[in-house]
């Protein structure tokens, strides 16, 4: 867009200054190319300069200037230099979204708005009547005798230009109503498919915006600089107005509740239902008005349908399901109850010392999810306080906006704290565990193990502070560690749980998962969660010894990625992912 624009008045402000077209169209691909280089945002903007030359070759070859033509030329160079390109994020969203205003919008405008718009030209001539259809002869008639009544008031000079300044501002935010709110829907299974987002603001967004950007690229694009400051500051200073307003429309539009709407994965039926509404669409635009607005209103309820109606799990019914999501040296662990409740244990989360701003919770945990066509949780739960387990918490609890809260801590302190005010601030139920409770949830049965009741959490080990558990289903359990260490492990022992299933404790810690719990617990199979080549070594030699001595089959999400468990009551069934 910012391109478009740039070139627009480049172009036009050469061809008012009677330049040769050819020395214009020439000039404007030069800077246009420049500005490309300049700005250095990626292939968006080489697309867009490459469609641009495109476009102005055919001009000067005096083709007929066909927008899909053009649109199509750049993206086959493109995938000659780049096949891969075609699978893109940017590359798809880059070529439909122009598809939908050349294939879609364009010619829906062409035969609405669009003979009024050219109607507006001469006006004050009669004989321009003849030139037009008789609607649009009609239309200039009626600003004729408006312009009349006008003259009284403000004098023949702008009689005319009244009237007619005023319908061009009008079918101008027509237009861009329009075809914001046809992109908006157009583009709605590429947002979901590739960033789980349904954008609800696009449309009131971009009526603010393109405006500025038409006022702000323009006027950045003046070199009065290199001449002089003083020329510039004109320039300067309208350019400034404009960024401040774009940036506080999208500041003020983008804090609202409903701006940002996260959605899961679309299902097969979305997917082609969507691809069959934006092909139609295309088809019927120059058909009769009626089938194309069929079609523009089937585009826009599929978008609807999107944004706002909830995806249905990929789940297993009636069995329990424990998966380890993949969140390197952390832990994310997701337990499907068999009526279908979802709670995540953890969210992972990267520590301070790396200054990394890569959020496992979003990038890691919730992609996860969503591709499982998950869209909220009914529970979080943060074991304790350590940044690779509650560090991506904030991003899963205002994506998937669970009802409950657990902890092990009666007063958090520290990077709890705020993720605790998060909650409250949803108007999140946040309950402490402690060991003896013991509760039916979804179908299923927890008993918490520690820590300890009249243990005093909050210490400077958050790991003795670690919430222990059972989830249970029919004969069969599993027993979630979390970091638990041997003072917790000790308690756990008296307690003498029984689990097929066993979270191994703190990544496989040479601190945890002793001879006596594995002889206590009894477990047959064991995940670990652990970072790939991570710098603590773990799991440890010695506990996979002691895991493989008692005769538990032992998997490791740094080795198998995910890892799903299926307990159905009587047995349970491993299941590796096929993706890491």
């Amino acid at each position: 867009m910012n391109l478009s624009i740039l070139a627009l008045a480049i172009f036009w402000t050469l061809r008012q200054s009677r330049v040769d077209p050819a020395l214009a169209a020439i000039t404007t691909v030069v800077v246009s190319f420049a500005y490309a280089f300049v700005v250095g945002v990626g292939p968006p903007v080489w697309r867009a300069a490459l469609m641009l030359a495109t476009y102005l070759g055919a001009r000067l070859l005096y083709r007929e200037r066909n927008m899909m033509n053009a649109i199509g030329a750049a993206a086959f160079g493109i995938l000659i230099a780049d096949p891969h390109a075609l699978f893109g994020a940017s590359f798809q969203l880059t070529f439909l979204a122009v598809f939908i205003i050349a294939g879609i919008g364009s010619p829906i405008l062409e035969r609405t708005t669009l003979p009024y718009a050219r109607g507006l030209r001469l006006l004050q001539a009669a004989s321009y009547d003849l030139h037009v259809a008789p609607k649009v002869a009609q239309f200039r008639l009626d600003l004729r005798m408006i312009g009349e009544r006008l003259a009284r008031f403000i004098g023949e000079r702008f009689s005319l230009k009244m009237p007619a300044i005023v319908m061009r501002v009008a079918i101008g935010f027509g237009e861009l109503l329009f075809i914001s709110a046809l992109m908006q829907a157009g583009l709605a299974l590429l947002m979901a498919y590739h960033f789980h987002r349904a954008t609800t603001m696009g449309m009131p967004a971009n009526l603010a915006v393109i405006p500025l950007t038409e006022v702000l690229m323009p006027a950045a694009a003046v070199g009065l600089g290199y001449i002089s400051t003083t020329l510039a500051k004109p320039a300067v200073w309208i350019s400034g107005l404009a960024l401040e307003g774009i940036a506080g429309t999208v500041h003020w539009l983008g804090s609202a509740p409903t701006a940002d709407l996260r959605v899961a994965m679309p299902s097969l039926a979305m997917i082609l239902a969507s691809i069959a509404a934006l092909t139609l669409a295309m088809l019927t635009a120059r058909r009769a008005r009626w089938a194309a607005g069929a079609s523009v209103a089937l585009l826009f309820g599929i978008a609807a349908w999107i944004a706002f109606v909830p995806s249905r799990p990929r789940l297993r019914t009636g069995v329990m399901e424990m998966t380890a999501i993949d969140v390197g040296q952390g832990d994310s662990i997701l337990l499907m109850t068999p009526e279908g409740r979802a709670l995540l244990i953890d969210a992972g989360g990267l520590p301070r010392w790396m200054h990394s701003d890569f959020d496992l919770g979003e990038q890691v945990v919730s992609s996860y999810l969503w591709n499982r066509g998950i869209d909220h949780l009914d529970v979080v739960a943060i074991t304790h306080p350590h940044a690779d387990h509650l560090g991506g918490m904030p991003a899963v609890m205002a994506n998937f906006h669970p009802r409950e809260l657990w902890l092990s801590i009666d007063k958090p302190v520290g990077e709890l704290a705020p993720i605790v005010a998060q909650a409250q601030r949803a108007g999140m139920k946040v309950s402490v565990k402690k060991e003896g409770d013991q509760f039916d949830y979804g179908g299923a049965n927890f008993h918490m193990l520690a820590p300890g009741r009249d243990q005093i959490t909050g210490s400077m080990r958050p790991n003795d502070d670690c919430l222990v558990f059972t989830a249970t289903f029919g004969g069969t359990a599993a027993l979630l560690e979390g970091d638990a260490e041997r003072p917790a492990e000790r308690r756990l022992v008296e307690e003498h749980p029984e689990a097929m299933l066993l979270k191994v404790a703190h990544h496989g810690s040479a601190s945890g998962t002793s001879a006596d719990l594995l002889s206590t617990v009894h477990p047959r199979y064991a995940i670990i969660s652990a970072g790939v080549r991570n710098v603590y070594g773990h799991p440890r030699r010695e506990v996979l010894q002691r895991l493989q001595q008692a005769g538990v089959k032992t998997y490791r999400t740094d080795e198998e990625g995910a890892v799903s468990f299926y307990l159905d009551g009587q047995a349970v069934i491993p299941d590796v992912a096929l993706l890491h």
